[in-house]
């Protein structure tokens, strides 16, 4: 069974950091994209960021371009997404998720940031970011 676990979320002062970790088992974990959504109160599930299974190709939604990044550690099984410059529209309830077929290429953010592209998914972790 697959598992996502997500941890590093919490409150922050605008212009503050935070580092999310998401650790998977179930599945091997180095074959597999991953990605992580948001979503803010009130509003849809949102893409935030996404990594090829490679490692070598990512992609991020255009309000978090230059204040977040994403990475992976196969041998921990783990994705992370630093972020930076935080803002107060980020808060938002964080989740990861891998992808639905291994070794797939994402090609594009469009395709990244399609739900559909992942099956499975953590239990989110909250950011708060106050003003």
């Amino acid at each position: 069974q697959v598992q996502l676990v997500e941890s590093g979320g919490g409150l922050v002062q605008a212009g503050g950091s935070l580092r999310l970790s998401c650790a998977a088992s179930g599945r091997t974990f180095s074959s597999y994209n991953m990605g992580w959504f948001r979503q803010p109160p009130g509003k849809e599930r949102e893409f935030v960021a996404a990594v090829e299974w490679t490692g070598s190709t990512t992609y991020y939604t255009d309000s978090v371009k230059g204040r977040f990044t994403i990475s992976r550690d196969n041998a921990k099984n783990t994705v992370f997404l630093q972020m930076k410059s935080l803002k107060p529209e980020d808060t938002a309830v964080y989740y990861c998720a891998i992808g639905r077929v291994r070794y797939r290429s994402l090609y594009s953010s469009q395709i990244a940031a399609q739900i559909a592209a992942y099956d499975y998914w953590g239990q989110g972790t909250q950011v708060t970011v106050s003003s």
